[in-house]
């Protein structure tokens, strides 16, 4: 049978993450984007009569399959992951292996945020910004088009996302306008680094 996806829901109001993220892109955002991407996937894997399928293995041979696909299983990956590396208030980062591997492959944290916040601010038109384990283990800042991402066979930089930052103008415009780099440095207060730690171990095991 063929596997359909649902909309998840977000572990926190909508309101939860204000004033770094409004409550209106937050609704519109998950209700309103995040579902068009699970209707257009399903719609998508039912067309190409793709029975079960797994998104992790689909994205490994993203580039023989439908641009729908591609750009609806990113979309609701992308935005699945994204909210759950998002909490109120943040988190400090753990102390433990991701922090030892933030500063020997970046110099300490504040080092990889500016690397992070690079990468988000010059992706030309809409994308992401991710923090990916590579497959050597090794940690790197990366950034993807429209909804791609690092699992894709058609990506740069290959990897598991661990961290991601949705730099599409819809994620932002109610708020910050045209002001990207503000938002990009907004987004570290709602970080939950522990969700993130938790995804790197998993990566790296």
């Amino acid at each position: 049978h063929i596997m359909s996806y649902k909309l998840p829901e977000l572990p926190y109001s909508y309101d939860a993450l204000a004033p770094y993220i409004d409550a209106t892109t937050m609704e519109i955002h998950h209700t309103k984007h995040h579902q068009g991407y699970v209707n257009k996937l399903n719609a998508a894997l039912e067309e190409a009569k793709l029975e079960d399928s797994d998104l992790e293995g689909l994205f490994g041979k993203i580039s023989k399959l439908s641009s729908g696909i591609r750009n609806s299983g990113g979309g609701h990956f992308n935005h699945s992951l994204f909210w759950t590396i998002l909490t109120p208030g943040g988190s400090e980062l753990p102390e433990g292996e991701l922090a030892k591997s933030v500063e020997s492959t970046f110099g300490s944290l504040e080092d990889l945020k500016t690397t992070f916040a690079n990468a988000a601010a010059t992706r030309f038109g809409s994308g992401w910004a991710w923090l990916i384990v590579d497959a050597d283990g090794e940690l790197k800042v990366t950034s993807t088009p429209n909804q791609d991402n690092p699992l894709m066979d058609t990506a740069p930089d290959q990897g598991t996302p661990i961290l991601g930052l949705d730099v599409w103008e819809h994620a932002y415009y109610l708020n910050y306008q045209n002001k990207r780099p503000e938002y990009i440095d907004a987004f570290w207060n709602i970080v939950d680094w522990k969700a993130v730690e938790k995804r790197y171990l998993a990566a790296k095991s």
